[in-house]
C-alpha cells in the first residue's frame, strides 16, 4: 500500500512537472541613435521598417518608453544592471574633457568609463537560471579582457562598434569581405539560436545601427532616392541604416519561426536614445540634423523627451496579445522583468527598475506604480559653441515631468499628456506641482547618493 502511495505521487508531481510550461527565449534588439519616430509603426512616412512593424502590430507597443540616459553609456549600463547612473557612475560617454567645459559654471561628475566589476547583469542572472547567454554587437561598457561582456556573464560574446564596413571585431573572428555589420551580427545571433533552440536562451543584439557614420548599402540607398522628404525626415542613407535593422529584426523572427520557436520567445526591440536631431528645430545648429524626433522636443543628448523617449516593442506570441499601452517603461526596468521572466533570483544589487512583466501579460491594465528619473551632471556639446545639454535631472511623475538645470537652478514643468512637445512650461503658473516634483526629485538624489557638479573655479 505504501508502494502503491509512493508510486501515485511520483506520478502526480512527474506529471506536474511535465506540464510546467517551458522557459520562455528571450531576444533583446537595441538600435543605436534611433529616433522614436524612425519606425513606420511610430509615425514616419518616409523610413520604410516593414519586419519592426509587423513585430509591433503583433505584440505590445509601449508609447511612453525610455532610457536612462541621453546618450550611449548610461544608457546600456542602466539596461545590463537595473541601476540609474549615480549607483554605477556612468553618466555620459568618455571623460569630462571630451567637451570644453572650462567656461561653464560647473565641472562635471567625473564619469565611470567601464561598468563596475562588482555589478551582476542581466546576462548574469539568466545564466544563473539555466540560460545559454549571447551578445554581439556594441557593448561600450569597457573591452578590456575584464570587462569585455564575455566576462560579464555572456556565454558568447563579440563585440564590434565604429565602422559599418570593415570593421573589426573583438575579439579577432573571420568576416567576410565587404560584409555590412548589422548583417554580420545578424548572422552570428542566428547561429547562437540554431545551436541552442532546445534550451532556454537569452540574446543581446545591440547594433551599432543606425550611429555615425553615415554608411548604408548602396542598394538600400537607391531605394530612398525618390521617396518624398516627410516631417523631417529626408536622408537616404540613414534610412538604408534603418532598413538594415530592420532587415534584421525580419531575419531573426523568421529563424523563429522556422524553427518553431516563435510561440515562446520574448522579443524585444527598443533603442538606447533619442535621434540626432531636433538641433535646428531648437535654435542649436544651423543645419545637420540627419532625422528629427518631431513632435518631441530635442534630441539625443537632451533630457527633453526627443533625447530619452524611445521605442519599446515587445512581442511574445504565447502571452502578450497585440495592442498599445502608455505604461511608462524604462531600461531599468529590463533586468527584473526578465529575472521574472527567468524565474531567476535577482542579484544581490540594488535594483531602480520595476518588472514589467504584468504589463506584458495585461496590455497595460495591471503597471508598475512609480515615478522615473534622470540625472546628468555633465555637458554635452552640439557644435559651434552651444550645447545639447548642460547639468540637469530631470523626473517623470504620472503626466508630469520637471526639469531642472543645475547650472541656474532653473525648474521647468510640463504635462506630458496635453504638451508632449513640451512648449509651454507650466512652472510659473502651476508652482505647487513644480515644488512637489522637484521635492521628489532631490529626495531620490539623496536617496541614491547621487554627486552633483561642483562650482567651477575658474
Amino acid at each position: 500500500m505504501r508502494f502503491l502511495l509512493s508510486l501515485t505521487v511520483t506520478i502526480v508531481l512527474s506529471a506536474s512537472a511535465s506540464a510546467a510550461p517551458p522557459k520562455p527565449n528571450v531576444i533583446f534588439i537595441l538600435a543605436d541613435d534611433l529616433g522614436w519616430t524612425d519606425l513606420g509603426c511610430q509615425g514616419s512616412k518616409y523610413y520604410r521598417t516593414p519586419h519592426i512593424d509587423k513585430l509591433a502590430a503583433a505584440g505590445l507597443r509601449f508609447t511612453d518608453g525610455y532610457t536612462c540616459g541621453p546618450n550611449c553609456q548610461p544608457s546600456r549600463a542602466a539596461l545590463l544592471t537595473g541601476q540609474y547612473g549615480p549607483r554605477t557612475g556612468v553618466y555620459t560617454v568618455g571623460g569630462i574633457d571630451r567637451f570644453d567645459w572650462k567656461s561653464r559654471p560647473l565641472r562635471p561628475v567625473d564619469n565611470v568609463e567601464k561598468l563596475p566589476l562588482d555589478r551582476k547583469t542581466i546576462a548574469d542572472v539568466m545564466k544563473s537560471a539555466g540560460y545559454a547567454t549571447a551578445m554581439f554587437g556594441k557593448w561600450h561598457l569597457g573591452q578590456d579582457p575584464d570587462h569585455h561582456p564575455a566576462k560579464r556573464g555572456f556565454d558568447e560574446a563579440i563585440v564590434s562598434m565604429g565602422k559599418h564596413f570593415d570593421f573589426n571585431t573583438q575579439p579577432k573572428v573571420n568576416v567576410p569581405k565587404g560584409a555590412y555589420l548589422a548583417d554580420f551580427l545578424t548572422d552570428k545571433a542566428i547561429g547562437f539560436i540554431e545551436k541552442n533552440k532546445d534550451k532556454p536562451f537569452f540574446l543581446y543584439l545591440p547594433h551599432f545601427g543606425v550611429h555615425s557614420p553615415f554608411e548604408a548599402k548602396p542598394e538600400l540607398i537607391a531605394k530612398f532616392k525618390d521617396v518624398p522628404a516627410a516631417g523631417g525626415h529626408a536622408n537616404p542613407t540613414y534610412a538604408a541604416m534603418i532598413a538594415s535593422v530592420d532587415e534584421s529584426v525580419g531575419r531573426i523572427v523568421a529563424k523563429l519561426d522556422e524553427l518553431k520557436l516563435a510561440e515562446n520567445t520574448v522579443v524585444i526591440f527598443s533603442s538606447d536614445n533619442g535621434g540626432v536631431g531636433g538641433y535646428v528645430r531648437e535654435g542649436l545648429k544651423k543645419s545637420g540634423d540627419v532625422t528629427d524626433n518631431a513632435p518631441l522636443r530635442s534630441g539625443k543628448g537632451s533630457l527633453y523627451e526627443g533625447g530619452v523617449r524611445v521605442p519599446w516593442i515587445v512581442r511574445w506570441p504565447a502571452q502578450v496579445k497585440p495592442g498599445t499601452t502608455d505604461v511608462p517603461i524604462i531600461g531599468v526596468d529590463l533586468l527584473p522583468t526578465l529575472a521574472e521572466l527567468a524565474g531567476a533570483r535577482l542579484p544581490e544589487q540594488p535594483l531602480d527598475g520595476a518588472s514589467q512583466v504584468a504589463t506584458f501579460t495585461s496590455g497595460g491594465l495591471e503597471a508598475p506604480v512609480r515615478d522615473l528619473y534622470w540625472h546628468f551632471p555633465g555637458y554635452l556639446g552640439a557644435g559651434a559653441g552651444s550645447w545639447r545639454t548642460t547639468p540637469a535631472g530631470a523626473i517623470r511623475s504620472g503626466d508630469w515631468k520637471l526639469l531642472e538645470f543645475f547650472e541656474t537652478g532653473k525648474k521647468e514643468l510640463y504635462n506630458l499628456r496635453d504638451d508632449l512637445s513640451q512648449k509651454t512650461d507650466l512652472a510659473k503658473a502651476n508652482p505647487d506641482k513644480a515644488a512637489e516634483l522637484h521635492a521628489k526629485l532631490v529626495a531620490w538624489r539623496t536617496a541614491v547618493k547621487a554627486p552633483m557638479p561642483a562650482k567651477n573655479a575658474k
